[in-house]
């Protein structure tokens, strides 16, 4: 058995470093020296296509360490099988600075947006099991709204990686629907509430 609240800290340390990292991308060339504000103003436009994988993977990482550490659980400790589940979840964290990256260098080639698609699916696939394996759940609101969350994320990945077999450009924009999670759950919700009275 292993102490949660140290598996918790250790996730914490992690994603804060991953999300950190993720800038590290967005730089202009080494010894880059503008003429004019017009050049620098062009420059900074073409970093967008490495703007917008960053955006996209803190907003990811972000809510889903917001959405995890909602989750309340009576349980001081965890078993084997959580920390296995646990320890693949923070490799695919970490290594989406890696896939966003590549992504954000080259989004206009499938393998690219493949690559940014997969190991996204894979940290939200993670983030669910983990859902299941962790002990004495107080099931609430926070509950749906992780499950609704994640289960989005892996349709908008799976949605984002066949588009990127027509226009692999224009792709990543798909997650933009990750933004209507929280509705998306709400309005679950409410529709479990309406069924539940009658």
């Amino acid at each position: 058995m292993y102490p949660k609240a140290r598996i918790d800290a250790l996730t914490d340390g992690l994603f804060a470093v991953a999300m950190t990292i993720l800038v590290l991308d967005l730089k202009l060339p080494d010894g880059f020296r503008p003429g004019d504000a017009g050049a620098l103003v062009q420059s900074l436009r073409e970093l967008w296509p490495k703007f917008l994988p960053y955006v996209l993977s803190f907003y990811v990482l972000g809510s889903t360490w917001l959405s995890s550490i909602k989750i309340r659980s009576r349980g001081d400790v965890v078993d084997k099988r959580y920390a296995f589940w646990w320890l693949l979840y923070l490799l695919l964290a970490t290594c989406l600075p890696f896939s966003t990256s590549v992504v954000g260098q080259f989004a206009h080639y499938g393998p690219g947006v493949w690559l940014y698609s997969f190991n996204l699916a894979g940290l939200a696939a993670c983030g669910y099991r983990l859902m299941m394996l962790l002990p004495n759940v107080e099931s609430d609101e926070h509950v749906r709204d992780r499950k609704v969350s994640l289960l989005l994320l892996m349709a908008t990945c799976a949605l984002c990686a066949a588009l990127s077999l027509i226009s692999p450009g224009k792709a990543l924009w798909v997650y933009l629907l990750n933004i209507g999670a929280p509705h998306l759950a709400r309005w679950i919700g409410t529709k479990q509430r309406s069924q539940d009275k009658t």
